[in-house]
């Protein structure tokens, strides 16, 4: 992936350097509209009142979750900085590469978001962490993965997942990381748009956990999709794309579905207790949203499951 001609982002807050108090206390639920704990067991089992998978899933149908409640986690303990987290492009080549991707989909959100929505692109702020952090969405930990929480607006993002994405899910490469921060992004457009707070609503009203975990999929395969637009945009703007490229974010797709997750965890599938779509539907809506480059193309709710 070709990333010089992106630019840099000034929205980033790099706490990868400081140390954090209560860094060693684990989170306490309530409130939570008596959720109990999901049916996904993969390396161990993660509280459903975040609504995600456990480690190192893209992360997203937890902030539907945390938005309950006004967007206020019950009883939950934010760690705090010991000082202030420096602003702006970092400068390490990570973080540089970071930014620029950052960058990327900045420019292309404020152009395309108002042309095909008539809405103005106001962007999120990244926040690169090492091991745990706080957030307005409760605390945000390595084995989440990477997140976006829209109440405060922000992309959560522990750069050890690039790590366990070239050891066990045998989608490492530039254009993979991309595709998982324009995921996160994706989250943010989904937000802008207003479909973050519909969905919040219809899964508090949802007769099932099965019908509120296909709400969950349904948002995270607008992301993929929105992920695809920017791409698409990204590379005719600036010829981002190398040869293989493609290959390495479809194979990351492929690596983080649901079905591909639990059979290798527990042996078998569980289609019902899904929270972010399987193999084969986050390469579809990548694809979509690459090949087309139209918002309207990545609307998941009026598809088919």
């Amino acid at each position: 992936m070709r990333w010089d001609q992106l630019g840099q982002s000034d929205n980033i807050e790099d706490r990868r350097s400081q140390d954090y108090a209560d860094a060693g206390a684990g989170p306490s639920f309530g409130g939570g509209g008596g959720l109990g704990l999901g049916t996904i067991v993969i390396l161990g089992v993660l509280a459903y009142a975040f609504g995600i998978n456990p480690a190192l899933l893209i992360g997203g149908a937890e902030v539907l979750s945390n938005m309950r409640g006004g967007g206020q986690v019950a009883q939950q303990r934010l760690d705090r900085p010991t000082r202030q987290a420096p602003t702006g492009a970092p400068a390490d080549r990570q973080g540089q590469f970071i930014s620029a991707v950052l960058a990327g989909n900045e420019r292309v959100w404020s152009q395309i978001l108002p042309e095909q929505k008539g809405i103005r692109f106001d962007p999120a702020r990244l926040v690169l962490f090492n091991g745990v952090t706080g957030s307005a969405c409760g605390r945000a930990q390595s084995a989440m993965g990477p997140f976006y929480c829209p109440v405060d607006r922000k992309i959560y993002l522990d750069t050890s997942f690039f790590r366990d994405m070239d050891r066990r899910f045998g989608g490492g490469g530039d254009f993979a990381y991309a595709y998982v921060i324009s995921h996160e992004m994706g989250h943010h457009i989904e937000n802008l748009l207003g479909i973050l707070p519909k969905v919040q609503r219809a899964q508090q009203m949802a007769s099932s956990r099965s019908e509120s975990n296909n709400l969950s999929v349904r948002v995270e395969l607008m992301a993929d999709c929105l992920s695809g637009v920017w791409a698409a945009h990204a590379d005719q703007n600036w010829k981002i794309l190398e040869k293989g490229d493609i290959e390495k974010a479809i194979n990351t797709a492929q690596a983080i579905g649901d079905d591909r997750l639990q059979r290798s965890a527990q042996g078998y599938a569980v289609p019902d207790s899904f929270t972010h779509g399987s193999s084969a539907q986050r390469v579809e809506w990548f694809q979509r949203g690459l090949q087309t480059g139209k918002i309207d193309a990545c609307n998941t709710f009026t598809a088919q499951r």
